[in-house]
């Protein structure tokens, strides 16, 4: 599980036919600090997330596990929209 911004969202006029219903998203990784990490890639959204929201985002089988329809053909899945993320290790190390 990884960081992401929300930066857009796509439109497909054909999906595969378990697709049907679920949105897209085009998310820009981040690394820990919060800078842009990698080329923005496509997620398949499970949360109702939008342009501007952090999110956490998953790959491989998991990913299709977290829709509604679990035998779609997708590699990318938002599984959580993040509230706040701790990028000070104080927070983390209880000092």
């Amino acid at each position: 599980m990884e960081l992401a911004r929300v930066i857009g969202r796509v439109t497909a006029t054909v999906k595969y036919e378990t697709m049907q219903g679920v949105r897209l998203l085009l998310i820009q990784p981040q690394d820990a600090a919060g800078a842009p990490q990698g080329e923005p890639m496509v997620a398949c959204d499970a949360l109702q997330s939008g342009p501007g929201d952090l999110v956490a985002w998953i790959t491989g089988r998991e990913a299709a596990l977290a829709l509604p329809n679990t035998f779609a053909p997708v590699d990318c899945t938002i599984i959580e929209i993040v509230d706040h993320a701790w990028r000070d290790r104080a927070y983390l190390e209880g000092a």
